[in-house]
Order: C-alpha cells, then sequence, then structure tokens
C-alpha cells in the first residue's frame, strides 16, 4: 500500500526556496565570538513527505538534515577524554549570531513577506530568521517551525486536547499519551481561550505583545500548511494516517488557532514544570510504616525514609536556607485514607473494538509510564563556573535541559532577530515564538526542572451520592467533562477499529483522581496544582528572556524567570557574571498544613488568599525562592535546590546523580583554570558513571572485606567490581563503536547485584507490604537499561530515582561511620556487620551467575544478553523517521558550551 502511495509523491518531495543567495552576517553584536557552541541531535529537520519516508523504511536513506546532529552528540561518549577547546566543534555546532554568506544554503522570504527572511545554514539547516517588523519575525518563526516540526506540532495539540487516537490512530502509545495528559488537564475549548486572554489583560503592554507575537506566529503556521498543501510537500504522516490524498491531494490540514498553542502549553507544563503531587500514595506509605511499627515508630521510620531535608544532601544553593514545604511541628487538616479503601478514578469508559481488551488497557498504562515519564523525569543538567576560578577570567557553562530522545525532537533550533527579540537556541515545537533556552547578544541561560510543591491533594467529602461534595458548606455537584476518540486503521497504525469515552468530574478543587473513605466518610481526592489553568502564565518571562532591553544582566534575568510559573531551575551567565533562579508560583499553605499528605478541602486548609474562579492565590516572594548570584559554582540535576526546601519527589538524600557532577566541578574548581573543554570533559564522565559504583560500591566493598570470603565465585565478582571502581566505573565501549563495555561483567554483576541487595538489606525489616509500598514512592533501581523503571527502556536518563541513599546510609551505620540524618533503624543484617556481611556475600554470589541473557532479557530493539544494546538509546519515533540506536549517554538533549568574552 506504501509502494503505491508513493509514486505521485516523489517529484514534489522538497519545499521550493528561493536560489542560495549571499547573506551577510547577523548585524547584531555578538559577545561569544566563537565561545557559544550548541547540540541537539537528531537533527533540525524533523519533517519528510512521504516519499522521504519510504526512502527511509526501505534503502534506510533520511533527509538532510533528519539526523546530522546524532553522531557528534554520539561520539562524545568515546571523545571527551582528549577534548580541547580548539575540537569543541567537532562534537558541538557553532552557535555564533547569522551565517557567514559562503554559508548560506536557503534564502525564503515566507509567503512573498518583505519584512522576515528565513536563512537556513550549511552545517546544520537551523532557520535563522530576521524580521524587519515585529510582526514578520514572529511570522516567520512560525513558518520556519512548521516547515521543522509540523507534524509533531500536529500530533501534540491533539494529546493536549487528549484526542490523539481520533488523529494518529488508537496505538497503545497513543492511547497512553492523551490519557496522560488529559487527566491532569481536562480543558474545554473556552478554558484554552480564557487563558489567552487573561495574560494578555493582566500583563500590561508585554501582555498585549505576546498576544500579537503569538498571533502572527500561527498565522506563519499557516501560511506553510497552505504552501505545503498547495505544492503537496506537506509531511508524509498526514496520507499515512488518512488525512491526507497523495493521489488526489484532497482532504486538509486543519489550520492553527491560538488555543492549540494552550494546548500544547499544558503538556509542556505537565511534563517538565510541574512539580508535587503523590499525596495520596505518601499516604499510602506512611499507613504502612504505621501498620508495621505502629503508629509514632512508623513515623519516625516512614520520614527517614522520606528525607524531606537530609543533611547530607548535595544542594545547588549553598550557605543559605530557603525554607519551602517543610514538615509542619504540629500538623492539623490531615486526611489519610482508611486502610483499604483507595480507588484510582476510572479515565475511560464505554469501551468498543479493539478498546475493549483488559490487554490493551494494560498495555497502555505501562507505555504511559514509559512514554511520559521519559520526559517528566528527565535529566537537564547545568554546571557552571564563574570566572574566578576559570582560565580566561570569564565565567564558563555547559548546560542543557533533557527532554527525552524522540524523532522528530521534541524542541526545535533557531534564531531569531527582530525588535525586541535577539536570541538564538532551543524551543519547543509550535511554542518557538520566542526561544526558551539559548544565549542572547552577550549571556546564555539554560533551565534544569526543580520538582518543588505546587500541587496538593485535597479531600472533599461527598454528599447525596458520588458526584456531589461538600464545598465550604454547601453540596455542589461536580462538573462531568468527556468525550469520545474513535479510531479505524490506517497505513501508519493497524490497530482494529475501535472507541473509547475519557470522562474526568472536575470540583472546585480540583479534577477527582482517587476515593477512598476517611474516618468511615466517603470522600473524593483532587489535585489543585497553581499552575491549573495558567500555562500561558509564562510566556511573559519567555519574551523577557528575548529582550536584548530586557536582560542586561544578572539581576534582570532573574526577574525575568520570576514571570515564569513552572517548577524550573534557571542558570545563566554572560561575560563577568553568573546567576541562578527557582521559578514556580508556589503557593502559601495555611498553618499546619503537610504538604506531604492529603488535606481536608476545608477554608482552614486552604491556600492562603485562594479564589476557585480563577485558581489564584498568595504565592511566596521572589525574595523567598532558592536564588544566588556569582556563586563560585553551580550545579544541578534535579537534585535538592537549598537546605530548608524540601522537593516533592523522594530520593534527594545522601546519594543522588547531582554528586556525579558537584564532586567533579568542585575538583576542576579546586585547581583553577576551568575552560570550556574542561568543563565539558567533566559533564561527559559524570554522563558516563554508574552512580552506584561510584558513591555506594565502596561502602559495600569494605563490608564484604570486613571479614573472611571463601567462596570463589565471590572473591572474583569482588575483584572484578573493584577493579571497574579503581577505573572509574564508567559504563564506556572498549572503542568507539565496539559496542562492548570495557569492564563488561562487572557492569552485568552490579546490575543483577542491586535489586537482590536492595531486597534481601530491607525486606526482612520493612516486610513486604512496607517495601512494596516504599518502592511505589521510590523505585529502587534505575540504570541505564531498566525497562521496569519510571522512565522506561533506552531513554538515556538514569540515576535519577533509586535506593541508593538508603542503601549509603544503611551500610555506614553497620560499618560505624558517622551518618547525619540517618533512618530511623538498622537494616542490612539487622545492624550487625557479619550478619550484613553475609546478606553481601548471598546475594552478590547470586548476583555473579545470573547470565548476561537473564539480566539483559532482550526486547524489540535488542537480542537478550546484549548489555550495550540494552542501555543504548533509541530515538523514540514521532513520525515517519527513525534512527540508529547509540551508545548510552546520561545527558542533557540539548546542550550549550558557552563562554563570553565581553559584555555591552
Amino acid at each position: 500500500m506504501i509502494c503505491a502511495l508513493l509514486a505521485p509523491a516523489l517529484p514534489s518531495a522538497a519545499a521550493p526556496s528561493t536560489p542560495a543567495a549571499p547573506a551577510a552576517a547577523a548585524a547584531v553584536p555578538d559577545h561569544c565570538g566563537d565561545g557559544c557552541a550548541d547540540i541537539l541531535p537528531p537533527g533540525a529537520d524533523g519533517t519528510a513527505t512521504l516519499a522521504e519516508i519510504l526512502l527511509d523504511q526501505t534503502v534506510g536513506v533520511v533527509p538532510a538534515h533528519s539526523d546530522d546532529q546524532l553522531g557528534p552528540y554520539a561520539d562524545l561518549a568515546t571523545g571527551h577524554p582528549e577534548l580541547t577547546d580548539a575540537t569543541i566543534g567537532e562534537f558541538f555546532n557553532d552557535a555564533s549570531f547569522g551565517v557567514p554568506a559562503d554559508q548560506v544554503a536557503s534564502t525564503k522570504r515566507p509567503a512573498g513577506r518583505t519584512d522576515v527572511t528565513i536563512v537556513r545554514d550549511k552545517a546544520t539547516g537551523v532557520p535563522h530568521i530576521t524580521g524587519t517588523t515585529r510582526y514578520g519575525t514572529e511570522f516567520g518563526a512560525g513558518y520556519a517551525a512548521a516547515e521543522d516540526r509540523l507534524w509533531l506540532m500536529d500530533v501534540f495539540r491533539h494529546v493536549g486536547r487528549g484526542r490523539l487516537t481520533s488523529f494518529a490512530g488508537g496505538a497503545l502509545g497513543n492511547q497512553a499519551l492523551e490519557q496522560e495528559f488529559w487527566r491532569s488537564a481536562p480543558y474545554t475549548e473556552a478554558e484554552l481561550q480564557a487563558q489567552i486572554d487573561r495574560v494578555a489583560a493582566e500583563n500590561g503592554e508585554r501582555g498585549r505583545q505576546a498576544l500579537a507575537d503569538a498571533q502572527a506566529y500561527v498565522d506563519g503556521v499557516n501560511a506553510y500548511i497552505a504552501a505545503s498543501d498547495k505544492g503537496r510537500y506537506f509531511p508524509g504522516e498526514y496520507v499515512l494516517t488518512g488525512h491526507k490524498d497523495a493521489v488526489l491531494n484532497l482532504g486538509r490540514i486543519e489550520r492553527f488557532k491560538l488555543t492549540d498553542l494552550v494546548a500544547l502549553a499544558s503538556v509542556i507544563g505537565a511534563l517538565f514544570g510541574s512539580g508535587g503531587g503523590g499525596e495520596v500514595e505518601n499516604a499510602l506509605s506512611l499507613l504502612a510504616a504505621q501498620s508495621r511499627y505502629g503508629v509514632e515508630e512508623g513515623t519516625r521510620v516512614w520520614e527517614s525514609f522520606r528525607q524531606r531535608d537530609d543533611p547530607e544532601a548535595t544542594v545547588t544553593v549553598r550557605g543559605a536556607a530557603f525554607p519551602y514545604a517543610v514538615k509542619p511541628d504540629d500538623p492539623r487538616g490531615t486526611a489519610l485514607p482508611d486502610p483499604g479503601s483507595v480507588t484510582r478514578e476510572p479515565l475511560v469508559h464505554n469501551r468498543t473494538g479493539s478498546a475493549t481488551t483488559a490487554t490493551a488497557d494494560d498495555a497502555a498504562r505501562a507505555a504511559a509510564e514509559a512514554a511520559a515519564g521519559s520526559a517528566r523525569r528527565g535529566m537537564s543538567n547545568a554546571l557552571v563556573v564563574s570566572g574566578e576560578h576559570t582560565a580566561s577570567g570569564h565565567p564558563v557553562a555547559v548546560f542543557g535541559p533533557q527532554t527525552g530522545y524522540f524523532a522528530p525532537q521534541l524542541l526545535l533550533l533557531q534564531e531569531i532577530q527582530g525588535p525586541g527579540i535577539s536570541a538564538r537556541g532551543a524551543s519547543f515545537a509550535g511554542l518557538s515564538m520566542y526561544v526558551q533556552l539559548g544565549r542572547g547578544q552577550d549571556y546564555a541561560w539554560s533551565a534544569t526542572t526543580s520538582a518543588q510543591d505546587i500541587i496538593d491533594t485535597y479531600a472533599v467529602e461527598l454528599c447525596q451520592d458520588d458526584f456531589h461534595y461538600l464545598y465550604r458548606g454547601e453540596c455542589v455537584a461536580m462538573e462531568k467533562v468527556e468525550h469520545t476518540n474513535s479510531w479505524k486503521p490506517t497505513v501508519a497504525d493497524s490497530t482494529p477499529a475501535g472507541s473509547y469515552t475519557m470522562r474526568a468530574w472536575l470540583t472546585r478543587y480540583g479534577p477527582v483522581e482517587y476515593r477512598a473513605t476517611v474516618g468511615g466518610k466517603k470522600v473524593a481526592y483532587t489535585t489543585l496544582r497553581s499552575s491549573y489553568r495558567h500555562e500561558v502564565d509564562s510566556i511573559v518571562g519567555f519574551q523577557m528572556l528575548n529582550d536584548p532591553g530586557h536582560v542586561t544582566g544578572p539581576r534582570s534575568f532573574q526577574q525575568a524567570t520570576q514571570h515564569i510559573n513552572f517548577t524550573f531551575n534557571w542558570l545563566y551567565a554572560d561575560a563577568g557574571h553568573t546567576a541562578y533562579y527557582n521559578s514556580g508560583d508556589n503557593p502559601v499553605r495555611a498553618a499546619g498544613v503537610d504538604p506531604d499528605l492529603p488535606a481536608w478541602a476545608d477554608p482552614r486548609y486552604e491556600w492562603r488568599d485562594w479564589n476557585p474562579e480563577n485558581n489564584r492565590a498568595a504565592y511566596t516572594p521572589p525574595a523567598e525562592h532558592p536564588q544566588s548570584v556569582d556563586q563560585d559554582y553551580y550545579i544541578s540535576w534535579n537534585n535538592k535546590l537549598a537546605d530548608g526546601y524540601t522537593a516533592a519527589s523522594w530520593g534527594n538524600g545522601s546519594v543522588h546523580r547531582g554528586d556525579l557532577l558537584d564532586d567533579r566541578v568542585r575538583e576542576l574548581v579546586g585547581e583553577g583554570n576551568v575552560t570550556r573543554a574542561s568543563l565539558t570533559r567533566a559533564m561527559a564522565e559524570a554522563g558516563l558513571a554508574d552512580l552506584r559504583a561510584e558513591q555506594v560500591l565502596p561502602g559495600l566493598l569494605r563490608v564484604l572485606r570486613s571479614g573472611p570470603v571463601d567462596d570463589p565465585a565471590v572473591t572474583e565478582a569482588i575483584g572484578r567490581l573493584s577493579a571497574w571502581n579503581a577505573a572509574g566505573s564508567l559504563r564506556t565501549e572498549t572503542s568507539p563503536g565496539s559496542k562492548r563495555y570495557a569492564h563488561a561483567e562487572a557492569v552485568r554483576i552490579l546490575d543483577a547485584w542491586w535489586p537482590l541487595l536492595v531486597k534481601a538489606q530491607f525486606g526482612p525489616g520493612l516486610g513486604d507490604g512496607l517495601y512494596a509500598a516504599v518502592e511505589a514512592n521510590l523505585p529502587v533501581d534505575e540504570p541505564p537499561g531498566a525497562a521496569h523503571g519510571p522512565t522506561g527502556g533506552h531513554a538515556g536518563s538514569a540515576f535519577q530515582y533509586g535506593w541508593w541513599s538508603y542503601v549509603d546510609k544503611d551500610v555506614r551505620a553497620v560499618l560505624g561511620d558517622e551518618v547525619e540524618g540517618g533512618l530511623a533503624r538498622p537494616y542490612c543484617g539487622a545492624g550487625d556487620l557479619a550478619d550484613c556481611r553475609q546478606v553481601l556475600t548471598r546475594t552478590l554470589k547470586e548476583a555473579a551467575g545470573r547470565t548476561p541473557a537473564q539480566v539483559y532479557p532482550g526486547d524489540e530493539h535488542c537480542d537478550a544478553g546484549d548489555q550495550w544494546c540494552a542501555d543504548a538509546v533509541i530515538h523514540r519515533a514521532l513520525g515517519g523517521i527513525t534512527h540508529a540506536p547509540v551508545s548510552w549517554q546520561n545527558r542533557p538533549t540539548y546542550q550549550q558550551v558557552v563562554e563570553f568574552r565581553s559584555h555591552r
């Protein structure tokens, strides 16, 4: 069928453009010289015609710039040890402003406009958009975005509305995506429009300008749709999913509108900028601890595993405390469920056809954890060193966001130059009216997910029936929002025809997520987040970051990020200064409310000054957010932000992957003369390190060596692990392209040992119920090949979530070391060193006997036993073009390496 569709598409394989014409480098000031570089795999071109898709599927030939950044990105894994400032260009792209005349690949005036030009460079195909009017500039940004990511933008505007299956087919992954995001933001069209109207009305001239920019951007997107439709070079996925006829050119690509951008923003906000929630899961593990040990001791045990403010945790901002979401001394209003009463609110109803099987439902849930978790639990990181410690005397930064690995990538690269806008960098497809992470004329910025708690769970008492609840003493009806998705088989998706209805019940306190009883009373647990119905608000902050008239130094940079209500760590560098700021609308909670647990829906326990009509409340002032200027260095890898600042996620303890950065950067700063190359090497090495082997294994080996080891298999395993640890604990190839790890046997042993060790160490003391409950809050292990983990398989991200701190603190306590913030009781061998050694010896012997096929069971991409492939990064196809696996790196997707030499 695909072959039959191909022939008519071949003559229109590429969009026409004017002949390559000389173009001068950008006229705006560029204070970076040759000190700015970046990379975003797999490539800039994320749109393929039907002919191009078929060429990829049949002979493996892909469009010119669809994967040209993947090779250099992958090569850093083996090439970083010899990296110098002179060779950075072998692994990163030049990120200077403008395009030299001899490097111009194409020049276009979109839709014949005279006020904007899109120039694409030969090296990467990145669009450089220059406008003489503000409208023309943003029109060009929308046109270029559609050229590079139209199909992806279309996919995610449907995801945001919970309508992906009706658009792209009923594959389980599509079901998972629409269910994952619609549950947390089941907006009507009126609610999407209301967000736009409010931002324009409440933010003065900047708000009005943002609305005008967004409309110009949408106009540009639609101009490309019209041109590609007429010229028959639209993305081939529209043919494969039945939206277009390749022979007669029938069918229509739906034009974009402003509310589509809000739907897109709700997805991005849910993925990367909405920390918090999980209070019901927390309550279940607390109840399990109290059931095991009694209320007082169980609570103490639970708190020691929760590690709200662990004194041994690595922090981004040092030397200052920023208390937030702390445990109250005298908790009030807590609404713990009755044991065994919690049920999850069903989202899907009225299944027909292929949607009726339980297997499909189970697989969809698993796919949701993998697909959404891959991005949400990402590995954005940052390393920033002040000029006091660099060879040049100017700050150096290596930083970038991790948005997962997809084909095409969720982000796109662009340069935008126009009235009030001057920036180059990465933006989310469909929201690229501004650069969201990148550089300006004399400064650069980036972000990592911070995950502070802006989501709370409320227990609303039911009245009359299951769909009415008490709101401030009155019995009111829940609002029902639902729609039906249906699909039929297409060329791209052979899933048999089916349909289902998604239904959400809304209250003033947010959507219903669970039902339970509390003290015998029937309740619905709802989820309320401060960014709910406010995903568009952050547009003003991004506008400021792109405005050279606003950002003139670290303080104005911090002021810009204060306008972003998503939970991010923002880092900054210019020629003389560095800075950090944590953004997000942090609600001011009522006194005594424990942010980690559900609270009663009662005015006494609501957010201070909360107005349910617009979901606004009192928020902590900027001065109370973690922030800093010109700290000697900053690292961020989703770790603890500052003393006293409690993250909603578990696992910020004595061992965190942030340690992999902090240890290396601290050593570089101590030596002095830091360069772009040395900081990049530190990042790359940290991205290849096995956190367990580097940070926890030395203590385990001390226990094993605390007495005689008589078993030859255990002795051999100890030797292999020791040699690997001494060599740096890296998961690296023996040589470039070998697809085999150095110390492969040690890697296999540790991958097999860790889950066996943790279960044997903690299982007897916790008991099955509590062990499972804590594991639901924090997965035991997350190595690169952990297909069972929260990130799924082949996702790159690793070692963000695991029981590393628990094992570390417990083992150190058994060894008699000093432990701050230790666990409430000993677990390994019940605290006896000899018994603990027996636990470790027994489980190590079992792990050493596991075959590669048992440790790496294989999947649709890899044969059983293929260790390298099990870890490998695979770009998940969101369109018709696919890419080969690359060697594992625990590294940001988009990444900048910057050192500015001068300042305005």
